[in-house]
């Protein structure tokens, strides 16, 4: 009629992603692996734990913990499927030096603890201690922005524009 019940439907829908990790964020060309650095997944993020820990970036509903511990699929409220994916060759370490705090199923909220990780065991037992958050779900998402540097749990890494 006027336009003033559409103005909603007409906003922009965004989600944020926080980052998984106390430590550094960066391009995720840089991984050493290129499943990942040529995004055949899905575009996203690399990333450098300092503490070894986990955290979920977004609030949502685990998908999956892979048996060897060393990556979780979780699904946001918005529906945007997230990989965390932790160091390169991992899955040979067969859970050794991984812990979950979750499993498939539990909803978390951002900020999360995952699971935790030994990063020294890491680099001396597989190709590279470097991770990836991989958005799988191209679908729903119009664009991207990324926010790289030294990050803590709490801040925003990617913005994510949601199509209407």
């Amino acid at each position: 009629m006027f336009g003033f019940f559409n103005k909603k439907s007409k906003e922009e829908k965004s989600m944020i992603i926080k980052s998984p990790v106390v430590g550094r964020c960066f391009d995720i060309s840089e991984i050493p692996d290129e499943v990942f650095s040529t995004k055949m997944l899905g575009n996203g993020i690399g990333f450098e734990s300092t503490e070894g820990i986990l955290y979920a970036p977004a609030d949502g509903e685990i998908l999956q913990v892979f048996p060897t511990k060393h990556a979780i699929v979780l699904k946001t409220k918005e529906g945007v499927e997230i990989l965390l994916h932790i160091g390169i060759d991992t899955v040979e370490m067969k859970g050794e030096g991984f812990e979950a705090f979750t499993e498939k199923g539990k909803q978390v909220k951002a900020g999360d603890k995952l699971l935790s990780f030994d990063n020294e065991l890491i680099k001396t037992k597989a190709k590279s201690n470097l991770c990836v958050l991989v958005l799988t779900d191209n679908e729903i998402m119009e664009s991207v922005e990324f926010k790289l540097g030294n990050v803590d749990k709490n801040n925003e890494v990617i913005i994510v524009k949601l199509k209407k």
